[in-house]
């Protein structure tokens, strides 16, 4: 136990809500969201408020296989890059450098 129980809590949480993703199974879902809203952190309450707005869409976020999380990956690293360079630069540098990115992505990951 650390000397910040918020922390611990979030942990917590946070662990409990991959362990769903991992078995992609949405059934402890609304007892996980309880206690999000009775957790006591405004940021979770929020959070809480927020995923029972779209629930359906996060179930089967949580239960079907297909995700776009290599294209967000990639839209981040453009965005990145861009900022990086902000306009010092054209479209072939741009080109070149999201390319290296995105080979060293998949040399790590």
């Amino acid at each position: 136990m650390s000397t910040a129980p918020e922390l611990d809590q979030t942990h917590d949480l946070v662990r409990q809500f991959a362990a769903m993703l991992d078995s992609r199974d949405a059934a402890l879902l609304a007892n996980w969201l309880e206690q999000l809203a009775t957790s006591r952190l405004p940021a979770l309450v929020s959070l809480a408020n927020a995923i029972r707005e779209d629930q359906p869409a996060v179930v089967q976020g949580i239960t079907t296989p297909f995700n776009s999380g290599v294209n967000e990956g990639r839209i981040t690293d453009l965005k990145l890059q861009k900022r990086i360079m902000a306009g010092r630069a054209g479209v072939p540098l741009l080109r070149h450098r999201v390319i290296l990115m995105a080979l060293l992505r998949r040399r790590y990951v």
